[in-house]
Order: structure tokens, then C-alpha cells, then sequence
């Protein structure tokens, strides 16, 4: 029953109405552009259907690969209010990702920048609470994928019997792995400890399933900080050497909170390099700190740019958006809007494999194809 209410659910291509830019409805952004239609579901399952006029349509991404159903806490929105924000914001396609360490159940602690001290560990609670949700949702306007996000890298022998844990209670539901953290700077203070180089080496069985079911592995691993911007580079190298294929998206360009210093040419040249290297690498461009660090500036946002259309077909945007408690519509549209600003700059083809989520669907073996650009000859 559920492997088929999973099928059921990734197949789904029917209709939705646009959903809501900068304040305005669906019939008030189309009446402001003078679109004929907006993309819909439909539209993602149709050779004929009509090109995406970037200058009329919305900038913003219509594939989220990043956005978490559940806080730390476990008390967060519900979820079909999520999927309310999704469908209410032209979002049609969503990777869903829990958060893979909760806090204790009997802290009082609701936000983790209000209680430094109080630790996170790595648990199955918000994976669980997830597929429920992904199998109790009947939307038929934005299509889901599940992620699982219990993984504790520093105990890699823990990880494949969940796997199968999973699997056993939700047959096929779950078709991606991550977020999952390697290296995270922002929970040193809740007991996160950076994992080990060792462990790397012993991931080996449960990457094997990944790649046998063809899921990919997304992580998060701070690349350094402002006293030393590529202090945890060996830890990515490592982890690509080893696993040259396996599809491994790494979140955020690698950039945190802690590192705002580092030259764009430092960080593009890495990025290239291990892009030229390994073929299965792909990045993330979620996460509205890489607008306000980084693309924002305009002297900053001038050395992006050719990179990331120079690379497009191995990007995937996404909000990062956590589904805490008191987060509202206006939230997530807050950051829906930030993260795609980049997607202005960007070139036909770029869009349209990064905003109009053509990666995503190659990413994971859908039948989706998005749209051609208006004027731009089928990119």
C-alpha cells in the first residue's frame, strides 16, 4: 500500500494555478505580464507546451531540492501548511528534507541561537514524521520527493540498517539521502563534532545501496572560516576521491556564516577544479546567506555569474527554508525570493536547467522536462 501511495505521488501531473510573487495572486500576476498561461505541473509533461517568457514570468525557482519539513525542536508547521506555502508561492516541485539531529524531547529549548549548550543528536524522528505527512498529503499541485536525513556520518555502521528500516516501513518512499552533515560549524555548540577523516573510508557499504538505488547523497561540510577559508577541504577530497560514483551534492558552494571572507577567485577556482575532477560532484544554491554574502554585492555577484553558467548543468537551487513554528507564508516566500535573485543573471540555459528545474529532473531519473525560454532556441 505504500510503496504504491509512493508511486502514486511521484507520478503526479496534474494542473495547479500559479500561486503567488512578490504579493500578488496567480490572476494578478498574469493580468500585470500578460502571460497566456502560467507553467503548471502539466506543463512539465508536455513537448508542446508553451516557452517560459523571462520577461514577463517570475525569476523565482520553481523546483525547491532544499527545504526542511521539520525544526530541531519537532514542533514545527504542519504538513499540508507547507505544502499550502509551496503551492501558494509557484513552487511545483519540492525535495523533502527533515533534519537529520533533534533536541532532547523534554528541552524546553525551541530555537537553537536562544540556548547555546543544548545538544542536537542524530535521530530518525523527523524521517518518520515526514513520510507519514508525504503519504497522508493529497496535493495534486506540487509534485514531492522524500529525503532521508538520520545519517550520522561519524558512525557509519549505523546508517545502512536504518536505511533498511526505512525501507521496510515505507517501501520506495525514499529517494534521496541528506542533508546530512560532515562538517557544520553553527552546531559545534549543540555537540556537533566535526566527523572524522577516518570515517570516511567505512562509508562504503551504505553508499554502495545509494548508488545501487540511484539516490543521491547531499552534505553539508563548511569549507572553512574566516581564520582559515579551506580548512576542511581535505574532508570533501577525501569523500570524492573515495566515492568517485556516487552523486554527491555539496550544499551551499560550501559557504556558512562563518566564512565571509574568502576571495571569489579562491573559491570559484576550487569549485572548478573539483567540478572538472569529479563528474558526479554537484552543488547547492540554497540557503539565503549566499545571496546576502555574497551574490548581493555587485562587484561579487559579476564573478559568479560565469561560473555558475559555465557550470549549470550541475546546479540545484533551493530555500533551505525551515518549517519552524511561527514561520508564515510571507517567510518562506522571503526566502524563495532571496535565493532566487541569482536567477536574474543567469543565462537561458542556466535558468532553465537551475530556476526551471531541468537538473532535478535528470538528478532523479523523472520524466519532466522543462520548458524551453522564449527567443532562446530550445536551450
Amino acid at each position: 500500500m505504500a510503496a504504491a501511495r509512493g508511486r502514486e505521488l511521484r507520478r503526479q501531473a496534474l494542473p495547479s494555478r500559479r500561486a503567488r510573487h512578490h504579493g500578488w495572486t496567480s490572476v494578478g500576476l498574469l493580468a500585470l505580464c500578460g502571460c497566456a498561461s502560467a507553467p503548471t505541473l502539466a506543463t512539465f509533461q508536455d513537448p508542446a507546451a508553451p516557452c517560459y517568457d523571462r520577461s514577463r514570468a517570475p525569476y523565482t525557482s520553481v523546483v525547491d531540492t532544499h527545504i526542511h519539513f521539520r525544526p530541531f525542536d519537532g514542533h514545527g508547521l504542519a504538513f499540508d501548511t507547507v505544502v499550502g506555502y509551496l503551492e501558494r508561492s509557484g513552487v511545483l516541485f519540492a525535495n523533502i528534507y527533515g533534519i537529520g539531529q533533534t533536541l532532547p524531547t523534554d528541552s524546553p529549548c525551541r530555537y537553537l541561537a536562544n540556548c547555546p549548550g543544548t545538544p542536537v543528536r542524530p535521530s530518525m524522528r523527523n524521517d518518520f514524521a515526514n513520510a507519514l505527512g508525504l503519504l497522508a498529503n493529497d496535493s495534486q499541485r506540487v509534485r514531492l520527493t522524500l529525503s532521508m536525513t538520520f545519517p550520522d556520518l561519524g558512525h557509519p555502521e549505523t546508517v545502512l540498517p536504518r536505511m533498511q528500516l526505512l525501507d521496510d516501513e515505507f517501501p520506495g518512499l525514499f529517494r534521496w539521502m541528506g542533508e546530512v552533515n560532515l562538517i557544520k560549524q553553527a552546531l559545534f555548540e549543540h555537540g556537533h563534532e566535526v566527523t572524522p577523516r577516518a570515517a570516511i573510508p567505512r562509508w562504503a557499504t551504505f553508499m554502495a545501496a545509494l548508488r545501487e538505488r540511484g539516490a543521491p547523497l547531499a552534505i553539508h561540510s563548511d569549507l572553512g572560516n574566516d581564520e582559515n577559508p579551506i580548512a576542511f577541504l581535505p574532508w570533501v577530497e577525501d569523500m570524492l576521491r573515495l566515492y568517485p560514483n556516487n552523486q554527491i551534492i555539496w550544499m551551499h558552494l560550501g559557504l556558512s556564516k562563518e566564512l565571509t571572507a574568502i576571495e571569489p577567485a579562491e573559491h570559484i577556482a576550487i569549485m572548478e577544479r573539483l567540478l572538472a575532477t569529479h563528474p558526479n560532484l554537484w552543488l547547492d544554491l540554497s540557503w539565503r546567506v549566499l545571496e546576502d554574502q555574497v551574490f548581493a554585492d555587485a562587484a561579487k555577484r559579476a564573478r559568479y555569474v560565469p561560473f555558475l553558467n559555465a557550470w549549470s548543468q550541475r546546479l540545484l537551487p533551493g530555500t533551505d527554508f525551515v518549517a519552524s513554528r511561527g514561520k508564515t507564508l510571507a517567510s518562506y516566500q522571503s526566502d524563495l525570493d532571496a535565493v532566487s535573485r541569482i536567477n536574474q543573471h543567469l543565462d537561458d540555459a542556466a535558468f532553465r536547467n537551475v530556476a526551471l528545474g531541468q537538473n532535478y529532473f535528470r538528478l532523479l531519473h523523472l520524466d519532466d522536462e522543462a520548458p524551453r525560454i522564449c527567443g532562446a532556441g530550445g536551450n
